[in-house]
This record gives structure tokens, C-alpha cells and sequence, in this order.
């Protein structure tokens, strides 16, 4: 059965890498709903962020092939509750909307916050999980939504900690 799932990939850097990443991804016919990558606390060591919409049996397939790649350490699958997650949602909103002031209150009681605002619009961002975001976009048309963009997951695995711990060795003995 489908159900979302989310990927970590921890890369060197090197060019090229996610390409030959999402290849992987593409071979098997599964589509890649989000992708976010950064450097993780360890420098060198890159974390790649992938959401996918398949069968476990399709990605543990995945993973295995991904894992054989040079320059990946490590590549895992993770179901929703062995992550904590958030997305970043930006708003842009026409500024006569806060004459009525009616949108501060919706701002406050979705924990969003304005960021800049400007004679013409005004940008309110807003973390959370992609439905509470996309929910939030209905509640912002009646104002003057303008234009909308959201991150990809960015996502903390519960039970990394061990492997974590691994990678701050392999830094350690590099550095020796």
C-alpha cells in the first residue's frame, strides 16, 4: 500500500550527487513530493530530505541502491511518527487588507508572523505540516493573497543519535 514516507540521504559533497539520487527515484517510477538538502553539524556531511509517496518495499529497494553509491554514508527510510518535521509557508498579501485589522487576529491565531511589509503587500510566514499550511491559504484568499511558496520538509529523525555519534568519528579520524 502507498502512503507518504520520508528519505534521509547523508552525501559528500560532490557535483552531481543529486541527480544521480533522484535517477534512483525516477527508475523505480516513484515521484519525489519534496526534496530539501543542507549541510549537517558535521562539515562535509550532507543531508538530503526526501518526501515520496510509495511502498516501503519500493524504497527499502531504493535505499539499497542509493547506499551503493561512493559518495552516500548512510540512506534511511523512516515512517511519519519516527520524524519530527515542519515546512516553511511565505504569504504575500495586499496591504489594504490591514485597514480592517480582522487579519492580525488570523495572523496571531495561526502563529504565523509578518516579516516585512511594504506600500503594496506585506509577507506573513508560517511553519507547520503541508495541510495546515495549504489551510491557511483559504483563510488568506478573502484578504488579498497575492502569491504563496512553501519549503520542502525539513525533518529530525527520533532515533538518529548512534549514527549521528558514527559520523562525528569518521570526522574525528579524518582530522587526525
Amino acid at each position: 500500500m502507498q502512503k507518504e514516507y520520508t528519505v534521509t540521504v547523508y552525501t559528500e559533497d560532490r557535483i552531481g550527487i543529486t541527480n544521480r539520487i533522484t535517477i534512483i527515484f525516477t527508475r523505480r517510477g516513484i515521484n519525489i513530493t519534496s526534496l530539501t538538502t543542507a549541510e549537517t553539524e558535521i562539515p562535509g556531511v550532507y543531508k538530503f530530505i526526501i518526501t515520496v509517496m510509495s511502498t516501503r518495499e519500493k524504497l527499502d529497494k531504493v535505499v539499497g541502491q542509493i547506499e551503493k553509491l561512493i559518495e552516500i554514508h548512510r540512506a534511511f527510510v523512516h515512517e511519519e511518527d519516527e520524524v519530527v518535521y515542519q515546512e516553511l509557508a511565505l504569504y504575500k498579501i495586499s496591504t489594504k487588507s490591514l485597514e480592517s485589522g480582522d487579519i492580525e487576529r488570523l495572523i496571531r491565531d495561526h502563529q504565523a508572523r509578518i516579516l516585512t511589509i511594504t506600500a503594496d503587500y506585506f509577507v506573513i510566514e508560517k511553519t507547520g505540516h503541508q495541510q495546515e499550511l495549504t489551510d491557511f491559504i483559504k483563510k488568506l484568499e478573502p484578504y488579498g493573497l497575492i502569491e504563496y511558496s512553501k519549503s520542502g520538509r525539513v525533518a529530525i529523525v527520533k532515533w538518529s543519535r548512534r549514527f549521528h555519534e558514527h559520523l562525528k568519528e569518521l570526522q574525528a579520524s579524518s582530522e587526525a
